[in-house]
């Protein structure tokens, strides 16, 4: 018998923080992918052209809601491994919930392509949140 085997691999624990930050890393590459993707739909590259964005008309104000709706995931990379536990953790549980239910709000009517990476964003958000809520205690400090 092979000795490899028998031994476990070795591993560590990963701060929630780390956990937290992966997953807004991970959730930033399905936004961006998902974006990038949706220029390969017919007649998508002419509407950006002719002024038509994802909130009607292109004009300064949609394309700040849409950098804003970008940039929010993007800044909780940071922010999970910066900001106090306390705020940390609600700021995730609080930015996860709401982006989750943005998501759902976008999938009717979409292409598969785009439901995937939905459902995998959503499933990563809700990770986020649940990590966030079961953020460990330290008992030593109580």
């Amino acid at each position: 018998m092979n000795t490899l085997t028998k031994r476990p691999l070795e591993d560590f624990r990963i701060h929630v923080r780390f956990k937290l930050s992966a997953l807004w890393a991970s959730v930033m590459s399905c936004y961006i992918y998902g974006d990038f993707l949706g220029l390969y739909r017919p007649g998508d590259i002419k509407g950006i052209l002719d002024g038509d964005g994802l909130l009607g008309p292109t004009s300064q104000g949609s394309l700040l809601a849409v950098a804003i709706l970008v940039a929010v995931p993007a800044v909780m990379i940071f922010l999970s491994l910066a900001l106090l536990p306390a705020l940390s953790r609600w700021l995730n549980i609080l930015v996860g919930a709401a982006l989750t239910a943005i998501v759902l709000m976008t999938i009717p009517g979409s292409w598969a392509f785009y439901i995937f990476l939905s459902v995998v964003e959503v499933v990563l958000q809700l990770l986020v949140v649940w990590y966030a809520w079961h953020w460990p205690r330290n008992i030593a400090a109580t």
